[in-house]
Order: C-alpha cells, then sequence, then structure tokens
C-alpha cells in the first residue's frame, strides 16, 4: 500500500496565505514563503499553493511568488489559480512546480486537461473541483455540483460526472474540496470523498474541514482519500504535521515518517 500523503494548502491573496470559512470573510495568516519553509521543515509530504483570485480577477498567477516558494523546499509542489493555456503550465513548471491543479479554465474548455497531459504527462496535471452540496435531480444526480471561480459561479455540472470526465480526458490526480466543510474544522465530507474516490481510478486528495487528527484518520481510512489537504488546524498552530502523522501511524494508517 502507497503512503498516504499530508498536503499543507496555502491559499494565497495579494502576496500572503489567507483562510476564510466555506470560502467567505478571508484574513490574511502569514507569508507564503516562510509557510512554505516551515511546512517542508516539519515533514509534509507535498504542498499546495493556490492563487484564490486569479481566476476571478480573470489576471495571470504570482508567478515569483510560486517561484520564490519553490526556491524554499524539496517536496512536489502543485501550483493553482488563473491557470488558462499550456503556456500558462509550462510557466509554472518552469516556476518550480511539479504539478499544476485547473479548475474553473477546465470546466469552461475541458480540452485543456488533455492538452495539459499530452504536453507535460498526466501526472502533473491535477483537477481542482470546487463542491457544493445540492438538491438531488436529473441534471445533479449525485447531489453534488461543480461551482466555478472561488465559490462564486454554479456550472450545472455534476460532480460525478465531472471526476470520471476529468479522468477520461488525462486528468492524473483529482483535488476534491467540499466547499461546504472547507474551514470548519468540523471534518472532511466522507460521502462526498468516498463516491469520488470509489468511482475513479486516480489518486483522491480529500480537501475542506480538518480539524482533528481523526477526521484524517476518517478520510483516509474508511473514505478512502490518497491524500488529505490541510490548512487551518496547522496554520493556526493547533496540530502540528508531526502530531497529524504520529497520530495516523498509530492507527494503522501508512504515512512517511520523516524523523
Amino acid at each position: 500500500m502507497l503512503s498516504r500523503r499530508i498536503i499543507p494548502c496555502l491559499d494565497v491573496r495579494d502576496g500572503k496565505t489567507t483562510k476564510g470559512i466555506r470560502f467567505k470573510g478571508n484574513v490574511d495568516i502569514g507569508d507564503p514563503i516562510a509557510m512554505a519553509r516551515f511546512y517542508y521543515e516539519e515533514g509534509a509530504d507535498e504542498l499546495v499553493f493556490y492563487d484564490i483570485t486569479a481566476s476571478s480577477d480573470h489576471r495571470p498567477i504570482m508567478i515569483d511568488v510560486v517561484r520564490q516558494v519553490a526556491g524554499e523546499i524539496f517536496i512536489p509542489f502543485s501550483v493553482g489559480g488563473g491557470i488558462r493555456t499550456v503556456e500558462d503550465m509550462r510557466e509554472v513548471l518552469l516556476a518550480g512546480a511539479e504539478k499544476v491543479s485547473v479548475n474553473s479554465a477546465a470546466v469552461k474548455n475541458p480540452g485543456l486537461i488533455s492538452e495539459g497531459a499530452k504536453a507535460f504527462g498526466n501526472q502533473c496535471i491535477v483537477l481542482g473541483m470546487d463542491v457544493k452540496r445540492v438538491e438531488t435531480s436529473a441534471k445533479i444526480p449525485s447531489g453534488y455540483e461543480i461551482v466555478i471561480n472561488g465559490g462564486r459561479i454554479y456550472t450545472g455540472i455534476d460532480a460525478l460526472w465531472w471526476a470520471k470526465e476529468a479522468e477520461r480526458l488525462g486528468a492524473g490526480e483529482i483535488c476534491l474540496n467540499s466547499i461546504d466543510a472547507d474551514g470548519t474544522q468540523e471534518g472532511y465530507e466522507l460521502n462526498l470523498t468516498r463516491m469520488i474516490s470509489e468511482s475513479v481510478g486516480i489518486p483522491v486528495i480529500a480537501s475542506g474541514g480538518a480539524g482533528h487528527p481523526e477526521h484524517l484518520y476518517q478520510v483516509l481510512a474508511e473514505a478512502r482519500a490518497d491524500a488529505a489537504l490541510i490548512a487551518s488546524m496547522t496554520h493556526y498552530g493547533t496540530y502540528t504535521v508531526r502530531q497529524i502523522k504520529e497520530y495516523l501511524n498509530e492507527r494503522g494508517v501508512k504515512v512517511r515518517m520523516v524523523w
């Protein structure tokens, strides 16, 4: 069995790491470059960097910040926000990222997934999915809808269908973010995570809601996610990456121990 990955997430706005609840009320909490170095030294398996307003502001990603973060860490680094073309992907990869995450742009242009996979390999292409729980309908049979532009626009696209379609198009990984759980620290959206994880053959990263190591155990061991994104529970110093990994290791979840 492959080790489960623990992945801190840096949501960046105006050059600062920021955190909100359900995509609202964001407050700045630190310098992304210093935080990236801290998490690398703590034993994080990967790092995710999202320029959270690039898509809604219709601007390119903050490539200088990406480059500076990449210079501080020696673990896989995934970058998303404002990536609309293969050239945007190339720029991010040349700046030091190992993976690019596409979200809103891929919904608007699904061919971007296959174009990126062809140019750089499936392993480089992560589909970011921002998902909201809605009433089950003929259009949204799973009861989960894709929302884009930082939670601003409902697309009418069923989340389960989109996950399968993205895999078919060549995505190598899915980062599955529950808007309902985001920032609440009340636990991941287990039903959503299990449904997607059991329906695709590519790794699924659970995102949104981590507040206690038990939440990571639930999503990794019970909902079958391959990795778990964390933010608030470590950004605010409630837990460390080491404490989380030690807890999971004691519960029988295989994780990478580096100390």
